[in-house]
């Protein structure tokens, strides 16, 4: 199926997606610091330059655009496929994952704790459990 869109809308559109400061990203980073919790930004020198690095801790998250990812949980509704041109958005959505979890794995290596936060997570009703799961995450709890 052919892009239902022409070239200038296209690019237009896509223009306006951002590959940082998004509004989950942002949603998390205000919720992370309200907690009381300091971090960094987008530390080039760590691979897959993570979201929020907490250099104390060696922890490091991400949050990931569950479109842009990936996201395998079958309940996302925000991980759908394109209708149109799969034949270019599956192997490029499919390099995207593959990156992450090289990412991630280079990370581990490196003595860095790593953890995703999926769009889909960031909404007003899910924050507190959110907040919580990222306060484990960060203060080394285990349930």
């Amino acid at each position: 199926m052919p892009d239902t869109l022409d070239p200038q809308a296209r690019s237009e559109r896509m223009s306006r997606i951002r590959g940082k400061d998004s509004k989950a990203e942002v949603t998390v980073r205000r919720l992370v610091h309200g907690m009381g919790f300091r971090y960094r930004l987008h530390r080039k020198e760590l691979p897959g330059k993570p979201d929020l690095v907490f250099g104390k801790r060696k922890k490091v998250i991400f949050v990931h655009g569950c479109f842009w990812h990936r996201h395998s949980d079958s309940d996302c509704k925000l991980a759908r496929l394109p209708k149109s041109r799969l034949d270019f958005w599956l192997p490029k959505l499919e390099r995207n994952a593959a990156r992450d979890a090289e990412s991630s794995a280079r990370l581990k290596v490196l003595g860095w704790d790593v953890m995703a936060v999926w769009e889909c997570e960031v909404s007003r009703s899910n924050l507190p459990l959110l907040g919580e799961k990222i306060r484990k995450f960060l203060c080394d709890e285990v349930d």
